[in-house]
């Protein structure tokens, strides 16, 4: 009788053996566990991220730059200061515009005051919602 014993003990042991090699196998299965596929969509999606990031970046600081050119009363012949004036006025979407922005000032000084306060509101926008996509995208 002992000897029938340690033969189903063996048995159970070599039972339970076989019931762990299968849940191992069917954990490291092709289906399972990231491969070479999953991690170059990771990097495809990093590099994404990163790219919307700096452009939302480059949008901010030409907002923010031509605002600060606005305030300085730069020469506007200057082809730098025309190609940064220029380049906010196309990033501001219409909706940050010096002339027709969300809040409009009147009086003395309005085009400085339309500036700074539309394209540096245009410019956190861009910056939110490049951070945002940044977080969304990034794995």
């Amino acid at each position: 009788m002992a000897s029938e014993g340690s033969t189903k003990d063996t048995k159970d042991t070599k039972d339970t053996k076989d019931t762990k090699d299968t849940k191992t196998e069917a954990a490291t299965g092709t289906s399972g566990t990231p491969g070479r596929g999953s991690a170059s969509v990771a990097r495809t999606r990093k590099v994404l991220a990163q790219v919307i990031w700096l452009l939302c970046v480059v949008a901010a600081l030409f907002l923010a730059i031509g605002a600060l050119l606005v305030e300085l009363d730069a020469n506007g012949d200057n082809n730098l200061v025309s190609f940064v004036l220029d380049g906010a006025d196309a990033v501001d979407l219409g909706v940050f515009s010096i002339d027709n922005g969300i809040l409009k000032f009147d009086g003395k000084n309005a085009d400085t005051k339309n500036a700074l306060f539309n394209w540096g509101l245009g410019a956190v926008v861009w910056l939110l919602v490049g951070r945002i996509l940044d977080r969304v995208i990034r794995p």
